[in-house]
């Protein structure tokens, strides 16, 4: 035998004597080492039990750790077991599930979201072969750099604009001079509402009726205006959204555009150079200006019901255009033992819900302004309505820096600190208010159910669900827990106890306020942040969206929201595992706030009366730990995808967008590649890791150093 045979046989009998060892080693039973090891080991294919030490809580990683509760956790002691023991799973048919509709709802807005996170594109190639796979057309000139300038940005979802293609797509079925000449001039009556934005030579060259709004747009384009070709804006400057085309109509343009879909082999990836019908600057008096012009049929609205203006653009079939019960309505969108949005997108649908809350919502009843036009005009708006089809761009406050509108955890504290209540402050705003109708408003609806001197005195009575008899005391009982509808909750003591909500003063009535003097009691201003003391925060709209959303997102306290309106990012926030959604009505409120907050006594479980109780059958336990769960995943989603970074994003991907249905070649421009370019660049990103500091490099030219930009 040679010397390397000599070795390798060496090395086996080493090897085969170790593992030996090993293996008489692990065997001894007295190794309890080994045998935890052994029972926390799942087996696929078998039920896992429960854990044997209570698990780490989840909220640890954004919560400060409670000293109570971790001595509650710490004293928890398992029954001592024979060391020959094993744990045996418990039969499938024994685990126990809660019943209630929102443990369900939960449920299936995370499966929802993990198929959201899995799809997303990471890489170029795939994010352009996802593109023209999705809309028919390569994507446009500057794609590529919107690419990196998005990646650079630590972007969640590459592929989330399809809000974008949404609302350009109409546009598609009219000529690109259409566009730019409304874009050109639409600011110019100035009782029309619109403001004119231009860029010229990469940077904006003026602004016509500017604001505060158009400086941040301004602020926003400027991050990356030296891709941009030269463009007009026209951008909305009421509250209220503007463009509504009926329903036939735009079948029609959306089947223009789908047929004239169409991906050149070697499009040109560059927009074209100076084009007509853009604003002359050159000129300034407007009235030695004899470009075209073209009517984009405004009307006044004022004193109808928007409903009135809406319904032109909802399906013939839908609630907005038949004759439909409530009863219909609301099985399309609320589940029915207690009135529970199961789809937010059509809880704010007007098409949907409009015939159900035209009386009771201030925009739908009494708006501030109403100016629209049934003609397909190009005009930017902050938000809209579902029958609406303004271009919607992210707000410019939640952009600019505004203490009244920011997050800033200085006041916000730990889940376990909060007050376990629900908090709203605002103004009486929300539509044109008199003495007769005041009462349809929203925001005064909001503050009047949650009273409980008011529903007290009114006799007022909401849906909420009980846990049935059958139901087990203890949650860690294997039976299901169960619930039955309760249709009359009388809310008082509830409301007094865990409602803070009110108005802190009025704003917009006609001809002055002073008939609401006998009916709210104003309360003392506050900030934004130290609403973060409540655990519960509720957001409505006023006369337009509301501006606090994002913080509400932001923080450590767990939102709540009712609105018709939409923003830019509402694909990617889902609800019931980001916020809760709410009724525009509110009549499952109380149904909601009982389930997370829990319903009368642990000992009596609602089937024992007490004197002076007035739901005496209503029984349900908390959910804190629920309720916990969705604010600590809406905060820190929020933190990766409504950042400022990503309204730049957003922003870039709109006007390269737009830019191409104005431009007279857009059927022969856009990029055509297969990706492969960018290969090395998202390599890079897989190996240094977006986000985790070690990308993107720039060098330091004096130093001759790198260091990581901060884009």
């Amino acid at each position: 035998m040679g010397p390397i045979e000599l070795n390798k046989r060496r090395i086996f009998i080493l090897v085969a004597g170790v593992f030996t060892c090993v293996i008489l080693f692990t065997g001894l039973p007295s190794s309890e080492r080994v045998q935890d090891g052994l029972h926390s080991i799942p087996i696929p294919g078998i039920p896992q039990g429960p854990q044997l030490a209570p698990g780490k809580d989840p909220d640890s990683a954004w919560d400060f750790p409670d000293p109570e509760h971790a001595k509650e956790e710490s004293v928890h002691h398992e029954v001592p077991k024979p060391e020959h023991t094993t744990v045996v799973p418990p039969a499938p048919d024994t685990e126990a599930y809660d019943l209630h509709p929102i443990n369900q709802l939960m449920e299936e807005a995370d499966h929802a979201f993990r198929v959201y996170e899995g799809s997303a594109s990471q890489t170029f190639r795939q994010t352009v072969e996802k593109y023209r796979s999705k809309y028919g057309r390569h994507p446009p000139p500057g794609f590529r750099d919107w690419y990196k300038f998005a990646r650079k940005r630590n972007v969640v979802n590459i592929d989330d604009f399809d809000h974008i293609m949404d609302d350009l797509r109409p546009f598609w079925s009219v000529e690109p001079s259409y566009i730019r000449t409304h874009a050109a001039h639409m600011w110019e009556n100035e009782g029309h509402g619109a403001a004119g934005i231009h860029i010229r030579d990469h940077k904006v060259g003026k602004v016509n009726f500017g604001s505060w709004r158009s400086e941040t747009f301004e602020g926003v384009v400027n991050t990356f205006i030296e891709y941009l070709p030269d463009m007009d804006i026209a951008m909305n400057r009421l509250d209220q959204p503007r463009v509504v085309v009926p329903f036939e109509d735009l079948q029609e343009m959306l089947q223009k555009e789908q047929q004239g879909r169409i991906m050149h082999p070697e499009a040109m990836d560059s927009f074209t150079f100076n084009q007509s019908d853009l604003l002359d600057l050159s000129i300034q008096d407007k009235g030695l200006d004899n470009s075209t012009r073209l009517d984009a049929a405004w009307f006044n609205a004022a004193g109808k019901q928007y409903m009135e203006v809406a319904a032109k653009a909802c399906p013939p079939e839908s609630p907005a255009r038949r004759n439909m019960s409530m009863a219909e309505t609301d099985a399309l969108y609320k589940e029915s033992s207690a009135g529970i949005v199961t789809n937010f997108n059509l809880s704010s649908d007007l098409c949907t819900v409009g015939p159900a809350i035209q009386d009771l919502h201030g925009m739908m009843y009494s708006a501030s302004s109403m100016l629209p036009t049934h003609r397909l005009v190009p005009i930017f708006g902050e938000c809209k309505v579902n029958v609406n089809n303004d271009i919607l761009f992210p707000a410019n406050m939640y952009y600019r820096h505004d203490d009244r509108y920011d997050y800033s955890p200085d006041d916000d504290v730990d889940w376990r600190s909060k007050n376990n209540n629900i908090i709203w402050r605002g103004v009486t705003s929300g539509g044109v208010q008199i003495a007769d109708n005041w009462e349809r408003m929203h925001r005064q609806r909001l503050v009047q159910l949650t009273n409980g001197t008011w529903t007290a005195l009114n006799h007022k009575m909401y849906p909420v669900l009980t846990e049935t008899q059958s139901s087990p005391a203890s949650a860690h009982s294997d039976e299901n827990i169960t619930y039955t509808p309760v249709p009359s909750f009388h809310p008082d003591a509830f409301a007094l106890a865990h409602s803070d909500i009110g108005f802190v003063e009025s704003w917009g009535c006609v001809p002055d306020c002073s008939f609401y003097d006998d009916v709210f009691s104003w309360k003392a201003q506050t900030t934004l942040t130290s609403q973060f003391r409540s655990r519960y925060l509720i957001d409505v709209d006023g006369h337009s969206f509301s501006g606090r959303w994002h913080a509400f997102l932001q923080s450590k306290s767990l939102g709540l929201k009712a609105t018709i309106f939409r923003e830019w990012h509402d694909s990617r926030l889902f609800a019931w595992r980001h916020f809760v959604p709410v009724d525009n009505r509110y009549d499952e409120l109380y149904a909601l706030l009982t389930y997370f907050m829990g319903y009368g006594s642990d000992e009596d479980r609602g089937f024992n009366e007490q004197a002076g109780d007035l739901n005496p059958n209503v029984y349900v336990r908390s959910h804190d730990k629920e309720a916990q769960k969705i604010a600590r995943q809406s905060r820190e989603w929020a933190h990766r995808v409504l950042r400022r970074e990503d309204i730049e994003v957003y922003m870039f991907r709109l006007l390269l967008e737009y830019a191409r249905i104005c431009d007279d070649n857009r059927d022969r421009i856009g990029y055509s590649g297969d990706g492969s370019e960018l290969d090395d660049f998202d390599n890079a990103h897989a190996a240094g890791g977006w986000g985790l500091g070690k990308w993107p490099w720039t060098k330091e030219k004096d130093a001759g150093t790198e260091k990581p930009r901060d884009d």
